[in-house]
């Protein structure tokens, strides 16, 4: 199945649905709400700002649950605030909300509320591609979801079809150079289409907050960013010992999913200028 089918939080707003489980996600958004608050503050001190008297934001990878709620919460909050600071007409908000198409855009729209000079609307598609017309945006925003790759890496099997990355679903100690390049090639050719993407959506001056899932050490298969999915793993591997999945399933099965330091980051950035 295509990754841009497959993928998607838990729907629904039940117990176990990603709504009443994104708290990590929650927190990385209270900490970094001043970045969030201060690339606002910055958009106002941009030429023509106020020529059409509409700011367009959008939020990539969304979701469903109250992160889209707090951003825009957030936006809203300082826009008015600097609004009134320099004396200015408060200008309307068009938000975009993106995501998969997989995701569950009704509990999204169902948990917010329409309020004036605040206007919402979903955008289903992947945000490694195109997904608004050029110069429209103000400002991108995007937390925990830019680590999440189009594809499972390419090249993680061998030529006479053998798995490379053999009892584990993600890079482990015991993956070969092989699957590390492999991951690491796949997020840089991701992460270059995300932001040629965006630097044709957003207008001159504009701004981005991009939010990653990120690793201190240079080793790719540090505690810091492999140990969940390497208890996945182990986890799957106990139900192949009890019969319950066969083992070529756990062999072939790897995450499009990679944790990029800060090193790898700046690379792209400064590749695609």
């Amino acid at each position: 199945m295509d990754t841009k089918e497959a993928i998607f939080m838990t729907r629904g707003d039940g117990e176990n649905s990603y709504a009443q489980l994104s708290c990590l996600t929650q927190k990385v958004n209270a900490v970094t709400k001043p970045l969030l608050e201060n690339a606002v503050r910055s958009l106002f001190s941009s030429k023509g700002f106020h020529v059409h008297g509409v700011l367009n934001i959008a939020d990539l990878g969304c979701a469903a649950g109250p992160n889209a709620f707090s951003i825009i919460s957030t936006v809203k909050e300082t826009v008015e605030m600097k609004s009134r600071e320099l004396n200015y007409q408060t200008p309307e908000l068009q938000f975009y909300l993106n995501d998969l198409p997989g995701n569950d855009f009704n509990t999204l729209f169902r948990g917010l509320t329409y309020e004036n000079s605040c206007f919402l609307a979903g955008v289903p598609g992947s945000f490694h591609g195109r997904l608004f017309p050029r110069k429209s945006l103000h400002l991108v925003h995007s937390s925990y979801s830019v680590h999440w790759l189009s594809q499972v890496p390419k090249g993680l099997t061998s030529r006479e079809g053998l798995a490379l990355n053999k009892g584990n679903i993600y890079i482990s100690k015991t993956s070969s150079p092989l699957v590390r390049e492999a991951y690491l090639t796949q997020f840089e050719e991701d992460f270059t289409m995300f932001l040629r993407s965006r630097s044709e959506e957003v207008v001159p001056n504009g701004c981005a907050v991009l939010i990653l899932h990120g690793r201190q050490s240079p080793d790719p298969s540090s505690k810091e960013c492999c140990t969940t999915w390497g208890l996945i793993a182990g986890a799957i591997a106990a139900l192949i010992s009890e019969g319950l999945i066969e083992e070529e399933k756990l062999d072939s099965f790897n995450v499009p999913y990679y944790t990029p330091s800060a090193k790898e980051v700046q690379d792209v950035v400064e590749r695609e200028g």
